[in-house]
């Protein structure tokens, strides 16, 4: 079964590298992309999406900003945050504004199994 998947970084390479990590760990999906948080809202408007993984650090709308609008608009789509430190509070803020899980970059394959794979179902 395939499923639908919104990646937003403002880094394209970083959003094909994420694309491949999926599917290295054996994730079937359609994948959309979007630059900032504002392109993601805009693709949350145009289609439905199992999964929606955003960077945090990003330009227009940061990744917290946007994870929350997402809780509290598109409840069906579970972000998940990828960031580039395991702090504490980076993981508390991403938790508390809706993320359903955290991704620290850089990160393997495995790692997105784990935290993906559940949220998918």
């Amino acid at each position: 079964m395939g499923h639908n998947i919104l990646i937003v970084d403002d880094s394209a390479t970083m959003r094909k590298i994420i694309m491949r990590s999926l599917r290295q760990s054996g994730i079937e999906a359609a994948f959309s992309e979007a630059g900032d948080g504002v392109e993601g809202l805009a693709a949350l408007e145009g289609g439905k999406f199992d999964l929606i993984l955003s960077d945090v650090n990003m330009p227009n709308m940061n990744g917290l900003e946007f994870v929350k609008q997402v809780s509290e608009k598109h409840a069906d789509a579970p972000p998940i945050v990828m960031i580039t430190t395991e702090s504490s509070d980076a993981v508390q803020s991403a938790l508390e504004n809706g993320a359903k899980g955290y991704l620290k970059k850089p990160f393997k394959p495995e790692n997105v199994q784990e935290v993906v794979t559940p949220l998918l179902g």
